[in-house]
């Protein structure tokens, strides 16, 4: 892996930054911490939670501000957006096809990506959060077969806030009052044991399950709560892994937290 690191921001790279940032300093105020947790060279991946359609732009603004220009998976539907979708394949971000033959190409970009020395944002949730109180769910691996064919570090990343703006599936933002954006970085996930097994389902499974554990942990930190026992798993409250979820009571499809 090159021990270079990669921060380069393309054409529209700079152009969502010269258009979003203005925005986002008027529209809200910022608690940015861990910084010093975040990697000065080579390529890395950093895992956030997933509240709201705005919670890239916020966790976006918090990297910029300490020099980085991560690159984002995002599902495809997204770059299909004119003008939004252009912009995107313009700035290098990654396209995601979901539960399609094409997902193996994000994986395999998102490697390269970090050969290259280039930082590589994911979200573990694969989608916006089920959970009824915002809590992180059972993750998707993607993150952990990323972290375990480059051997890079994971940085975990609690964002909370951009729900005040627009919460999960809303189709009007709040855009007064100026909430408080906390976005916290903690240390990389230790997943040396794991490198020289072969990468199994269970080995999978456990490296996600220590990248959102992580995640957990710096969020209970920020809100100031502590996160139910039981992890919300979509598959066992029979919710769909894409699009708007049906109602659900409190406690429906959470799993015992690995």
């Amino acid at each position: 892996m090159s021990t270079a690191q990669d921060n380069s921001r393309p054409f529209g790279y700079r152009f969502a930054i010269r258009v979003l940032r203005p925005l986002l300093v008027a529209l809200t105020r910022r608690e940015w911490s861990g910084a010093e947790h975040l990697p000065t060279e080579g390529g890395w991946v950093v895992c956030t939670n997933h509240t709201s359609h705005v919670d890239p732009l916020v966790f976006a603004h918090f990297m910029v501000d300490h020099g980085y220009a991560p690159r984002f998976l995002g599902k495809n539907s997204v770059f299909e957006v004119p003008v939004v979708g252009a912009v995107l394949r313009s700035a290098d971000q990654i396209p995601v096809y979901r539960e399609t033959g094409r997902a193996v190409g994000a994986y395999r970009a998102a490697v390269e990506a970090v050969h290259a020395g280039k930082c590589v944002a994911i979200y573990p949730d694969g989608t916006l959060t089920r959970d009824p109180d915002l809590w992180p769910m059972r993750g998707k691996t993607g993150a952990a077969r990323v972290a375990l064919a480059t051997r890079c570090p994971v940085v975990p990343v609690a964002t909370w806030g951009p729900h005040e703006i627009l919460a999960p599936y809303a189709r009007r933002p709040r855009l007064f009052g100026r909430p408080t954006m906390h976005v916290r970085a903690g240390a990389p996930v230790d997943l040396a044991d794991l490198y020289d097994r072969p990468v199994t389902t269970e080995v999978l499974t456990e490296a996600t399950a220590r990248v959102v554990a992580a995640v957990t942990a710096l969020l209970e930190e920020v809100r100031g709560e502590q996160a139910p026992a039981r992890r919300f798993d979509p598959r066992h409250a029979g919710v769909t892994s894409t699009g708007r979820p049906r109602s659900l009571p409190p406690d429906a499809g959470r799993e015992r937290a690995s």
